[in-house]
């Protein structure tokens, strides 16, 4: 039973690590691509007409 238990267990060994690099690697796509969206020059020209309309409005 126990040399049973002990095959199980080390089938998953290194899910763990694995699962951390995947997180990992998916975090580090999704910051570039939120980078160069707002690196572009919609992102800032459109905040800016935002701005500028609400200083603009009157009361």
């Amino acid at each position: 039973m126990r040399r049973h238990f002990s095959t199980v267990n080390s089938a998953d060994a290194g899910m763990s690590t694995v699962e951390y690099a995947v997180g990992t690697i998916a975090a580090a796509a999704f910051g570039a691509v939120l980078y160069t969206v707002v690196s572009g020059d919609s992102i800032p020209d459109a905040l800016g007409g935002i701005i500028e309309q609400a200083l603009n409005t009157s009361v």
